[in-house]
């Protein structure tokens, strides 16, 4: 019973260790961090500012990112805070280590006011699983009849 309590004990810190992300240990007051190889997505800007936009103006911007891992990243989702907000993402296709791409975003500019929207990132990276970006600026008002003639 002994040998099978610590068979299983044992099994469970290996399983552990190996899905670790990150651990930070103090050995004599001295801090040790060790990080776990794999995927890592890091972005050039994970805000962009419209500023202020007219109304009905391009609504396109893009976020870049690079893979800065060892493995290949894959994006298995891309997930807009509401329908205004249209993310394209290079879904399930694995970027390279060192590799870069973009997430576009889309926002309905036909929207008047001040806008703060959310794009949330599913991946395989071992540093963010999840990760938000965001855009936000602000649509000036609707034309008005006569500006239209």
């Amino acid at each position: 019973m002994k040998k099978l309590i610590i068979a299983c004990s044992i099994a469970v810190l290996s399983v552990t260790a190996t899905f670790a992300q990150t651990k930070e240990t103090k050995i004599n007051s001295t801090q040790v961090t060790v990080t776990q190889d794999g995927p890592k997505i890091e972005f050039a800007d994970e805000i962009i500012d419209y500023g202020s936009i007219e109304n009905g103006a391009d609504g396109y911007r893009e976020f870049k990112f690079t893979n800065t891992g060892s493995e290949p990243l894959i994006i298995t989702k891309a997930k807009g805070s509401c329908g205004c907000t249209v993310p394209t993402a290079p879904l399930n296709k694995p970027i390279a280590p060192g590799q870069s791409d973009v997430i576009k975003v889309h926002y309905d500019t036909k929207r008047p006011g001040k806008f703060a929207k959310s794009v949330t990132l599913t991946s395989n990276a071992v540093n963010a699983p999840t990760k938000v970006i965001r855009i936000k600026g602000e649509v000036g008002p609707r034309p008005t009849a006569e500006a239209k003639k």
